[in-house]
């Protein structure tokens, strides 16, 4: 049923009045009554239209420092009351409360106050306590009331009262509701998060907001939609929109490079490395990374944690790439790149990350802290007869570096800080290696005096022996087999250093 509502009487109470004038012009032509508070009252008095103060109507006057304004049965009473029932109707004419129509209120600025870093009593302050119980009321009446929560919503509502002369139907006031319950639990999504930082309750809650829906998922045919904001992330200075795919790439591209602070670059696809290398300038960085596997790089995600400069752009340009992300680029740099209208160039911005992950999986929620780990030289222990020589030992930082963000189980081969090969998700680590090592080859690298890192401890001595029959000079591994010693004791007989780290890396 269409049931239209035509607007009579209006609760308009806001933090935020950006293009709330329009609207409220509108709303008084069609004679509508308005009943406000504090900054929205003269707000609308300024306008030189007429306004009851809500303390009239309630007959107190806002108090503890205004935290008490509108809870009141003369409030709540007209936005709850349900028109078509007489007992209700009795009640409203007996205690004289005019029926209100529409209500227009937000909440004070929680999450922006938290991200402000202001204080925890000016924290608890911005703890809306009459907006959101509004709010709820409103919505939940949605028969009868339009509830407005966001100053987003307000062009829409004139419109709509524009077109249908002051009313509204059954179905929009509903659509306004769903958008409110949309506010009010993201809202309180937020507070409980601020509240659970210690000693947490384990309990799952997120929302977010802003909505990107994709061309389509990981497959044409499966929906995708990204929930965050790409904006605070990335300036899009080129390309077309990001694909599910490409956002896939793109989050393993950011982990990966944030671990290197000297001049890198690496090369992803499918959300493993195929190339990095670490090197004084940019270019020469770009130039031995894509060395590692020029036949994966094909169509892969570049990422630099360096400006790239105009040379460095005509060498990325000979490439055919998804996507570019860099802090910054020269304007000869953005001139290169851009000549191909569907490659997608990112420009990098400082936000702070999420420091938890999750996903979906069977009927739940798996929820884990991010990996934020990874060992250095002070934190190998050797534990053959010869030690990994200075050189090694960064080597092997490096090659851990790269483990970490490739799909177990994983080998990976390093050189003077370069990617040389890796071995990407195998179900056997042996598999593993000889992918790494064929790989190795089919680019013409020598493995003599290279570096080798594994995700997780070797169960055999086997990995270790076809590493020393192939030249490798260094072993980084967890450690902690019960059989830890057997591939101990062959790094021995093939003259290899070997550490241990006691941390583990699987990517699943």
């Amino acid at each position: 049923m269409n049931h239209p509502v035509k607007i009579k009487n209006a609760l308009v109470s806001v933090y935020y009045k950006d293009n709330l004038a329009p609207l409220i012009q509108l709303l008084n032509k069609y004679g509508v009554t308005f009943y406000s508070t504090g900054g929205t009252e003269a707000f609308i008095r300024d306008l030189g239209i007429g306004v009851e103060r809500v303390e009239d109507l309630t007959g107190y006057p806002s108090i503890l420092g205004g935290r008490v304004k509108t809870l009141h049965p003369n409030v709540f009473g007209g936005i709850l009351s349900r028109r078509p029932l007489a007992e209700d109707k009795k009640q409203i004419d007996e205690y004289n409360i005019p029926e209100i129509d529409l209500v227009i209120v937000d909440l004070y600025p929680f999450e922006e106050t938290v991200a402000s870093g202001a204080s925890e009593q000016d924290i608890i302050e911005k703890i809306d306590i009459g907006g959101i119980s509004l709010i709820r009321a409103a919505a939940k009446n949605f028969n009868d009331v339009v509830i407005i929560s966001s100053k987003n919503d307000y062009t829409e509502l004139e419109e709509i009262l524009a077109a249908q002369e002051g009313a509204t139907t059954l179905e929009q006031r509903k659509s306004f509701a769903k958008r409110a319950f949309n506010t009010s639990s993201h809202y309180d999504t937020a507070i409980f998060n601020y509240f659970n930082q210690e000693e947490p309750i384990e309990v799952f809650k997120q929302s977010e907001q802003k909505a990107q829906v994709l061309r389509y998922g990981e497959n044409p045919h499966q929906k995708g939609v990204f929930f965050g904001d790409l904006d605070a992330m990335f300036d899009k200075l080129n390309g077309k929109e990001l694909s599910y795919n490409n956002l896939v790439d793109v989050d393993a591209a950011v982990a990966i490079i944030d671990e290197f602070q000297e001049p890198t670059f690496a090369i992803l696809k499918h959300t493993n490395a195929c190339g990095v290398a670490s090197r004084e300038t940019v270019k020469q960085a770009w130039i031995d990374a894509l060395a590692c596997d020029p036949v994966s790089a094909f169509g892969g995600v570049l990422i630099t944690n360096r400006e790239v400069d105009r040379e460095t752009a005509a060498e990325i340009n000979k490439l055919f790439f998804e996507v570019l992300i860099a802090p910054s680029y020269s304007e000869e740099a953005i001139a290169i790149l851009t000549e191909k209208k569907n490659r997608i160039i990112l420009r990098r911005k400082e936000v702070k990350l999420p420091t938890e992950q999750f996903k979906t999986l069977l009927n739940g929620v798996i929820l884990q802290d991010k990996d934020n780990t990874v060992e250095g030289p002070e934190q190998m222990t050797t534990v053959t007869k010869v030690a990994p020589t200075a050189a090694q030992l960064e080597d092997l930082y490096f090659a851990n570096k790269i483990v970490k963000h490739t799909k177990s189980n994983t080998i990976v081969f390093a050189k003077n800080g370069t990617l040389i090969a890796s071995g990407v998700g195998q179900t056997s680590r042996v598999d593993a290696l000889k992918q790494a090592i064929e790989k190795a080859k089919a680019f013409g690298f020598d493995l003599v005096g290279s570096s080798m890192a594994s995700d997780a401890f070797f169960p055999f001595p086997d990995c270790v022996e076809i590493a020393g029959d192939n030249g490798i000079a260094a072993v980084l591994q967890p450690g902690g087999s019960i059989k830890d010693k057997l591939s101990i004791e062959m790094a021995d007989e093939k003259g290899l250093a070997m550490v241990t780290t006691g941390v583990r890396h699987f990517k699943h």
